[in-house]
């Protein structure tokens, strides 16, 4: 398998750290925000929605969206839940995830840390992302109080929302000091078996 991977990206790193998780290996070809490799893959039509990341398969089949190369990967691994109860709970996660918490999240480190996307980081749109980010990830925390995991045991929606809320602090300047539960569970992520860091 070959993943066109940005390396600073949250997206990316999902698909990155399940494959170090579940041992299973694919070549990475960093294609880096404004880089060469990301035009080149764009103009070779490697891209089905123009962004990475993708994963392309031995057989040539392009995936891309993150969620649905951590479904396509996760099968058949314990990341999955076989009870269809929990699989839906993890879903759900999954989609709270790229519809509510990555739009504000993702974002805020974006403008925080691509010279590119500077002139949007206008003082007013990032307190309101703080603001929101913040109710956010109170969801979350008031979920992880009480369960160590977001469904059950260990799964693909904890691996999908550790991407962006491990970088929450140092990259989104989000007050994580306020989550305690949170950081606990970022700790039990990071104590998993094959655990690799967004940087490697």
């Amino acid at each position: 398998m070959r993943l066109y991977s940005m390396p600073s990206s949250g997206n990316s790193y999902k698909i990155r750290l399940l494959l170090s998780l579940t041992g299973r290996r694919a070549e990475v070809v960093d294609c880096e925000d404004g880089s060469e490799a990301l035009a080149q893959a764009r103009a070779g039509g490697v891209l089905p929605f123009g962004k990475v990341p993708v994963l392309e398969l031995d057989d040539g089949h392009k995936l891309a969206e993150s969620g649905a190369i951590l479904w396509y990967l996760g099968e058949g691994t314990d990341f999955v839940p076989g009870d269809p109860v929990l699989r839906a709970q993890m879903l759900g996660w999954m989609f709270w995830e790229q519809y509510n918490h990555e739009p504000v999240i993702a974002v805020r480190q974006a403008l925080l840390n691509y010279p590119r996307r500077a002139a949007e980081a206008t003082p007013a749109r990032l307190d309101d992302l703080l603001h929101r980010g913040h109710a956010l990830l109170q969801v979350m925390e008031e979920h992880l109080a009480g369960n160590d995991w977001l469904t059950g045991g260990p799964s693909l929606a904890d691996i999908c929302l550790y991407a962006y809320t491990h970088s929450a602090g140092t990259r989104g300047g989000f007050g994580m000091e306020r989550f305690p539960a949170i950081g606990a569970w970022l700790r039990r992520i990071e104590a998993l078996p094959g655990y690799k860091e967004l940087s490697e």
